[in-house]
């Protein structure tokens, strides 16, 4: 994103401080430090929520609320007493309650008063050093959307690279109780970011629909033969693939079920919503092909906005996977989500992009069992390195990025690839 659309509140900050210098001693600022929440806590839907919170602490100080670009509140008043900085610890403690920071540490420690004029330069300069800092973060130039003429140019590029080497798999981990998990299956993948470095980063590559939706397809059946090159010998029993409706039905596909894979073991295709939407006979062609064959077709990538749009009873799917926001801890009563889950069935559900605990207690309080993300990778690499003979030698960074890989140098400096490859089970 271009830097002249970024850190606005900021700006508007320092000019009304300019104003604010020529009567110094009529105000005060009160910084309160989200930053330090921890990053769930720092979705900017709940920032909002959060600041709804300190209306009447504005009006009480005559003042005005800044959001700033990194979540920080400043608020900048006329009479910012003791009680409305009390005020505002009352209302942090009731909108971040459970967070670890607020618990061990009262929640004090987010808020500084900043008393003007002492303070004024001070407070300038922290506002100044923030938006040096969080430029950094900001790219100047802005990724260029593909056009027809380079389709040709990423084509020959997918022909000469070895397409294993950024294909990538992740587990999903079913949770049956305390030290009860295993993996249920993995998911192969390559993410458009690796593919995009490895050509050309200032290129968007998922800019034109049509573009992208062709090249996709062409990468399916790059990415199904990348199984032919792959060095992990311990392929699980059930392996999940991420294609377009159409892939199902390439010759590529059909090679891999019939004469690569063993008879033991089970595929699941995994496919967009908007896949299916965008061809829904392709969709129950695709999905009646593969439960013939004893596969499942999994809808990948729902909300809870967009399951309130599929008919889980007429597409018939034989699992799905929601998408965790932060947000949805703060949706307990929303009963379309709930009656969808349960009628579903929550053992078909995935519950993905677990960043944390909290993702998991909430899927486990809404009776889902299965769960991929963040979270779980680091559970799986946990396990890896405990009984790896050379778990200490690498970070467990290190470690889940080789397990990731199915071929390629870095994964082959792994040096216990049986510990790599074990299969998360208790």
């Amino acid at each position: 994103m271009a830097r002249t659309e970024q850190l606005a509140t900021e700006k508007n900050l320092l000019e009304t401080l300019e104003r604010v210098e020529r009567n110094k001693s009529a105000y005060d600022a009160l910084y309160i430090n989200i930053e330090k929440i921890k990053p769930q806590k720092r979705h900017p839907l709940f920032i909002k929520l959060l600041a709804k919170l300190f209306d009447d602490v504005v009006g009480t100080a005559e003042g005005n609320l800044y959001i700033l670009s990194n979540g920080d509140f400043v608020i900048l008043g006329k009479n910012i007493s003791q009680n409305i900085i009390e005020g505002v610890l009352k209302k942090l403690q009731i909108g971040l309650m459970n967070d670890p920071i607020l618990l061990s540490h009262n929640g004090a420690d987010l808020i500084s008063l900043y008393e003007f004029p002492a303070d004024f330069d001070i407070f300038k300069q922290t506002i100044m050093s923030l938006m040096a800092r969080l430029e950094t973060f900001y790219i100047d130039v802005k990724k260029q959307p593909i056009d027809a003429s380079q389709v040709d140019g990423i084509i020959e590029h997918l022909n000469n690279i070895n397409i294993a080497e950024i294909v990538k798999h992740q587990s999903v981990i079913r949770i049956n109780g305390a030290n009860d998990f295993k993996v249920l299956f993995q998911e192969f993948f390559v993410a458009v970011k690796d593919l995009s470095a490895q050509y050309d980063a200032s290129i968007d590559l998922v800019a034109n629909k049509w573009i992208f939706m062709y090249l996709s397809q062409i990468l399916d059946k790059k990415t199904i033969l990348s199984f032919m090159l792959s060095t992990i010998k311990n392929l699980p029993s059930t392996i999940a693939l991420n294609l377009n409706l159409s892939s199902v039905f390439s010759g590529e596909f059909a090679n891999l079920t019939t004469n690569f894979l063993r008879n033991d073991q089970k595929v699941i295709v995994e496919v967009q919503l908007v896949d299916v939407f965008n061809n829904l006979s392709l969709y129950f062609e695709a999905k009646n092909a593969l439960q013939q064959k004893g596969y499942d077709i999994l809808i990948d990538g729902l909300t809870p906005q967009s399951i309130k749009m599929v008919n889980a009873h007429n597409l018939c799917p034989n699992m799905i996977k929601i998408f965790w926001d932060p947000m949805m801890e703060f949706d307990e009563e929303d009963e379309k989500l709930k009656n969808f889950i349960n009628d579903f069935g929550a053992d078909n559900i995935v519950l993905a992009k677990c960043k944390d605990l909290q993702a998991i207690r909430w899927g486990i309080k809404y009776g889902i069992r299965n769960f991929q993300g963040p979270y779980m990778d680091m559970l799986e690499v946990a396990t890896i390195k405990k009984d790896c003979p050379h778990g200490k030698e690498c970070s467990s960074e290190e470690c889940l990025k080789r397990k990731r890989l199915i071929a390629g140098t870095y994964r082959e400096e792994c040096k216990d690839k049986n510990s790599l490859e074990k299969l998360l089970g208790f």
